[in-house]
């Protein structure tokens, strides 16, 4: 038997029940966006029974396009998180069965954002001055900062509404290692304040002209309890991560991974995975909505992105031996057509098929953990501290 857990990055489907406390009300992703390239076509979400989790949300909105049906292939519901954030780390961490809270630190938008305490020893530890220390989208500092870095030979250092401390560097200039190295550094300092993920950015390119690579790397907060996937490795069954997954989850509980930079090639990873074992727990991060669509207020290439993907899983399904559980999810919301350039508090979808069983309405679920709950059920291992499991 193979559970596969593949998170839909930011594929939020409507404001949380707490989104006011995060200034996130009237955010929905996936209705928005529907709404903004005139209806959705996404047949096989659409027979999984995507269309019919909306009315479980109270006050939920439909997604244009994609209809209810009668006989629903998977078993479709809808969860609210427990944690407190709207950031990656802490959606996939109560997904593998961990209640954040007090959630991590977050930091001003305004120059300076982190404090001396951290900046003083990162410049001396690293040997290089730093431009920025303000929150900025990734693509707008580079074009700001990224000149004057090369000159000086610098980093960029900057922020988000995320608990997060982002470095930038072009590659051309300083060279990856190096720039993995001062990320490396980085999180020692950070670790005081909770900061939940210090990033590698590097970009390449002339001024006017750059682009981020796919190098990138997270350095993430350790967890502070067991993983569910540290369980299902201690018990002996294969844990495949795909995409930053292994990023995300400090490198704990995985038996092989791959990291993948974009969602076709973990599309491909998954494959590749789920055809080299019939018992394993495979997780996998679908990055490109949330990488390049949300955070860059891009509806038509998020909708594209989703048709591109619901292509993909009709035939993955096909792959599912008849024991398989293949939970589908997402771990925040980034509603490209909400203000700002960053996440959404909102409900996530979840889809779980199983090729030979009935399908059930899963309801509304109070807590990403139970993925988790439902992960160590179906391989017939201890409960988790929180949590329901699905069936």
């Amino acid at each position: 038997m193979r559970v596969i857990l593949v998170v839909l990055d930011s594929v939020g489907i409507g404001e949380a029940p707490d989104a006011a406390h995060y200034d996130d009300c009237g955010a929905a992703t996936l209705p928005h966006i529907a709404e903004a390239v005139g209806g959705l076509s996404l047949p096989c979400f659409e027979s999984m029974g995507l269309g019919n989790i909306p009315p479980l949300i109270p006050g939920g909105k439909a997604i244009q396009g994609v209809a209810p049906v009668s006989n629903p292939t998977a078993s479709y519901g809808v969860m609210q998180e427990r944690s407190e954030g709207k950031d990656t780390i802490t959606g996939h961490w109560e997904l593998a069965g961990i209640e954040m809270r007090p959630g991590f630190s977050l930091f001003p938008p305004d120059y300076p954002s982190f404090p001396p305490e951290i900046m003083e020893p990162f410049k001396q530890r690293t040997g290089r001055d730093y431009l920025g220390n303000k929150a900025a989208s990734g693509t707008g500092v580079i074009e700001e900062l990224g000149e004057q870095s090369m000159r000086e030979k610098s980093f960029i250092v900057y922020t988000s509404a995320d608990s997060v401390f982002q470095i930038a560097a072009h590659v051309g200039v300083i060279p990856l290692e190096e720039l993995y190295k001062a990320c490396e550094m980085a999180r020692e300092l950070c670790d005081p304040y909770r900061i939940g993920r210090v990033i590698a950015r590097p970009f390449r390119g002339e001024p006017g002209a750059f682009e981020r690579t796919d190098d990138r790397r997270d350095y993430a907060f350790q967890p502070t309890e067991p993983l569910i996937l540290e369980h299902v490795h201690q018990a002996g069954i294969p844990v495949y991560a795909v995409g930053k997954i292994e990023d995300i989850y400090a490198h704990r509980g995985i038996t092989e991974s791959d990291h993948t930079g974009h969602t076709e090639a973990s599309q491909q990873a998954l494959i590749h995975f789920t055809m080299q074992s019939d018992h394993a727990f495979i997780v996998a991060n679908f990055i490109d909505f949330d990488m390049i669509y949300g955070h860059r207020r891009d509806p038509k290439g998020y909708a594209g992105a989703l048709v591109q993907t619901d292509t993909f899983f009709s035939e993955y399904i096909r792959l599912l031996n008849h024991d398989d559980i293949l939970i589908i999810t997402a771990d925040h919301g980034n509603d490209p057509t909400f203000k700002g350039t960053d996440h959404t508090r909102e409900y996530v979808p979840v889809l779980a098929y199983r090729p030979d069983a009935p399908s059930l309405n899963l309801g509304l679920r109070d807590g990403f953990f139970d993925v988790a709950s439902t992960v160590a059920a179906s391989f017939g291992l201890p409960p988790m501290p929180h949590g329901r499991a699905f069936f």
